[in-house]
């Protein structure tokens, strides 16, 4: 009876694998222990692939890919809408970001009846606006929710068009035919902004010439301040306002010296293109990804399998790399359950987006399928206490 009993116990607050695999179509996506995986569906352009390894014992990673209106109107424009959202510090900034930019992307397209550069950039700021409102409010009972924040990373293919914007450290790889020798060359097409980049150090110490301390090499690891790695992002308001920089957050993250100006920006870098024939595929990942594998090995993997199941492939093969680093089995890495696994990697999302030409160069009025699939991750009840992020966790990337 006590075995019994033990048994259920470890059932409840330990997940196996098996009671995380969902068998039917693959529809909105399937689940195999902590990856969960769509692998291929139709988008206004072509096809793409999903997937999603959590690691942590909340799936900070968030994603989604919207297909059809970019707008609130059924006039359009029409095209595809991709979102890779790496949360640092709990999941509620990455979720918020999942339920709001593209809303907000919507809105804005149709006051200004155009997808444009100015349209994903208020988008980015309404949300980053959003999110500071339920900071604001949750501050009494949940201080520590100021410290939470995510990277955010968006693509959008509108009319031939293609726009990245990004804050953080997540990237989008482009794999470009080169015709006269039958390559796929790897073109990476977002700005990162982390303290590990020279250039991103360099824009820290302009931004803040009074503050010799904006960037700190500790452990081996330059972090602005001494804390975070992303220099830009959604959230983490207690390094853009002085307000949430003081009791009762966690003493790690209060700064001796008030904040004369916000720390960290939610100013995304913005690159626009216009999609070429020989553009195969785009690539969107979150650092998790990129710590294993190089942009050419990513692209490499892609085009030198079939499409279906390629971002399952990706994540595969980053866990592996993951796996041989600690000196073990990919088979004894799958058994590390949630939590534990983050020791070995992070979580991981990846969509990988087909281009199909002769699609991509209709006209953004011309209606396409509608889709609508966000990434997902072990579900927990509603009711369930889940571990706390300790100091040490919250507030890196």
């Amino acid at each position: 009876m006590l075995s019994v009993l033990m048994n259920l116990l470890r059932a409840c607050w330990r997940p196996s694998s098996d009671r995380y695999v969902h068998t039917g179509l693959d529809s909105v996506g399937r689940q195999d222990g902590l990856l969960w995986y769509k692998d291929t569906g139709q988008h206004w352009n072509g096809e793409f692939s999903m997937a999603v390894v959590q690691a942590n014992n909340l799936l900070e990673d968030q994603s989604q890919i919207e297909s059809g209106s970019l707008s609130l109107l059924d006039s359009g424009p029409y095209g595809t809408f991709v979102g890779v959202y790496d949360g640092h510090g709990g999941p509620e900034t990455s979720r918020f970001v999942n339920d709001h930019l593209f809303h907000h992307l919507k809105r804005f397209t149709t006051e200004q009846q155009s997808m444009s550069v100015d349209v994903i950039r208020k988008a980015f700021q309404a949300t980053e606006e959003g999110f500071l409102s339920v900071v604001t409010k949750q501050w009494p009972m949940k201080p520590q929710i100021a410290a939470v924040g995510s990277c955010c990373l968006v693509g959008v293919i509108c009319g031939g068009t293609l726009y990245i914007a990004n804050v953080g450290d997540s990237r989008a790889v482009l794999g470009r035919l080169v015709k006269a020798t039958g390559e796929v060359l790897a073109v990476q097409l977002s700005a990162e902004h982390n303290a590990s980049i020279e250039s991103v150090r360099q824009e820290l110490h302009a931004l803040h010439p009074d503050d010799p301390h904006i960037v700190v090499l500790k452990h081996n690891v330059w972090r602005v301040k001494g804390l975070i790695q992303v220099s830009r992002s959604i959230g983490d308001v207690y390094l853009k306002k002085a307000e949430f920089n003081r009791e009762p957050l966690y003493a790690k993250f209060r700064l001796r010296d008030p904040i004369r100006r916000p720390i960290l920006s939610a100013e995304p870098s913005i690159a626009v293109q216009q999609l070429q024939p020989h553009d195969q595929f785009l690539i969107f990942a979150s650092d998790g990804l990129w710590e294993h594998l190089s942009n050419q090995e990513a692209v490499d993997l892609v085009q030198n399998h079939p499409r279906n199941g390629s971002a399952r492939r990706l994540v595969k093969t980053a866990l592996q790399e993951a796996a041989k680093k600690r000196e073990m089995r990919y088979s004894d890495l799958k058994k590390i359950d949630r939590g534990v696994r983050r020791h070995f990697h992070d979580d991981i999302t990846v969509i990988v987006v087909f281009l199909d030409s002769n699609l991509v160069s209709r006209a953004s009025s011309i209606k396409g399928p509608t889709v609508s699939v966000r990434g997902g991750g072990v579900n927990i009840p509603a009711n369930t206490l889940a571990p706390c992020a300790t100091p040490v966790e919250l507030g890196t990337t």
